[in-house]
C-alpha cells in the first residue's frame, strides 16, 4: 500500500470531514462508530473501508492503520487518543484534546512512551489573515501587544443540540468554550504566549437555554498575559438566527489589527506602522452544516502536516503541549466563574 493508510474514531459530521480529506491525500482504511446509522453512511460513501462499533475492535483487527483520526465527542478524546497511542498507531485529536488538564497531560505522557505522534485539530491557524498577522508579529511589526479582545458571536439553537445526544452535555461536551470557541482561545495562545492563571475572572449565565444544555450559554472573561497584555473574550450563542462575528482584535505598538468575519476568516481592519498587509490569499468558506456553520474549513492542511511529518520527517503543526494550553486556560476560566444570577 503506497498511501499511508488512516482510520476513524467517530462518523458524525467531523469524522465524514476527515475521511474526505484522508480519501483524496491518503488511504481511509477503517471507521469506527456505535451507531449503525452513521456506519452505514461511510461505508456507502468509501465501500472499500472496514467497518467497526468499538474502538477496541477496530484496534485488535486493523493491523495496517498507522493514524487514526478521534472525531468523538469530546468527554471521549482522551481515552480514544490513549487507547489509539497505546496500541501503537499515531493519532489526529480533534479539539479540544481533552476537558481537564489531567486527561491532556496523560494524552502526552502516552504518547511520548509509546514514541508516537500526538496530532491536535487546529484548523484555524490556517486561515489565511491568521498565518499573516502571526508573521507580522513574529517580525515584531506590530511592537508590544497591550491589549487584546475576542468576540464570538454565534449562534447555537435548539436544533442543533437536539440533533446529537451528547451536546449539551458537561460530561461530553464541557462548554461553549470547548466546543465552539476553543481555536479562538489558541490563537490568541499562539499569539501572545503564556497567561497569568491568577489573573483571570469570568462571569456567564445561561440565558435562554436553560432545558437544552447544562451549561452557560453566554460568557464574559478578563485576563492579563505574562508579558503584559490584558485580554478580553465575549462569547455568546445567542446571536439572533444566525453567526455574526468571531474575531480577535489585537491593539500594538505600531499598530491595530481585526481578524474577524465570522469565523476569523477576514482582516477586517489594519492600521500598522509604515506597513499595509496586501497579499492575503482568498479565503475559504466555513463548514457548513446545513442548518448552522462552523470554524474554516482547513482540515485538508491537518492531514497534509500529518503527511509531511510522517514521510518527510516534518513538524507538527500543533502538538499535545500546546493542545493542553488552550485546555488549562478554558478550566481555569470555568473554575474562577461567577454565575450571573
Amino acid at each position: 500500500m503506497d498511501k499511508i493508510p488512516f482510520a476513524i474514531v467517530g462518523c458524525g459530521r467531523i469524522g465524514t470531514r476527515h475521511a474526505e480529506h484522508i480519501t483524496r491525500m491518503a488511504y481511509l482504511n477503517s471507521v469506527c462508530d456505535i451507531d449503525d446509522d452513521a456506519l452505514n453512511k461511510m461505508k456507502s460513501r468509501y465501500p472499500h473501508v472496514h467497518t467497526y462499533h468499538s474502538i477496541e475492535e477496530m484496534l485488535e483487527k486493523d493491523h495496517d492503520s498507522r493514524v487514526v483520526n478521534i472525531c468523538t465527542p469530546n468527554g471521549l478524546h482522551a481515552e480514544h487518543t490513549i487507547k489509539a497511542l497505546k496500541a501503537q498507531r499515531h493519532v489526529v485529536c480533534e479539539k479540544p484534546m481533552a476537558l481537564t488538564v489531567n486527561d491532556a497531560q496523560e494524552m502526552i505522557d502516552v504518547a511520548h512512551a509509546s514514541k508516537k505522534h500526538l496530532f491536535i485539530v487546529k484548523q484555524n491557524r490556517f486561515n489565511p489573515p491568521v498565518r499573516k498577522v502571526k508573521e507580522v508579529m513574529d517580525k515584531g511589526q506590530l511592537g508590544t501587544i497591550f491589549s487584546a479582545q475576542i468576540n464570538c458571536f454565534w449562534n447555537r439553537n435548539f436544533r442543533y443540540y437536539n440533533d446529537s445526544p451528547w451536546k449539551g452535555s458537561k460530561a461530553l461536551d464541557g462548554g461553549i468554550l470547548f466546543t465552539q470557541f476553543s481555536h479562538f482561545i489558541d490563537i490568541l495562545l499562539w499569539f501572545l504566549g503564556d497567561v497569568d492563571l491568577d489573573s483571570i475572572s469570568a462571569y456567564s449565565k445561561n440565558y435562554i437555554h436553560n432545558d437544552t444544555i447544562e451549561f452557560e450559554d453566554t460568557l464574559v472573561a478578563i485576563f492579563k498575559f505574562q508579558q503584559g497584555a490584558l485580554a478580553t473574550i465575549h462569547c455568546t450563542i445567542n446571536s439572533f438566527d444566525k453567526n455574526m462575528e468571531g474575531s480577535i482584535t489585537l491593539f500594538g505598538e505600531k499598530g491595530t489589527v481585526k481578524i474577524g468575519g465570522q469565523y476569523l476568516n477576514v482582516l477586517e481592519y489594519q492600521n500598522i506602522k509604515d506597513l499595509r498587509i496586501e497579499d492575503i490569499k482568498e479565503f475559504r468558506p466555513a463548514n457548513d452544516y446545513g442548518y448552522y456553520q462552523g470554524s474554516m474549513s482547513n482540515h485538508d492542511k491537518v492531514i497534509e502536516n500529518v503527511l509531511d511529518v510522517l514521510n518527510h520527517n516534518g513538524k507538527v503543526a500543533v502538538n499535545g503541549y500546546e493542545g493542553l494550553k488552550t485546555v488549562e486556560i478554558i478550566e481555569h476560566i470555568y473554575n474562577k466563574l461567577e454565575r450571573v444570577l
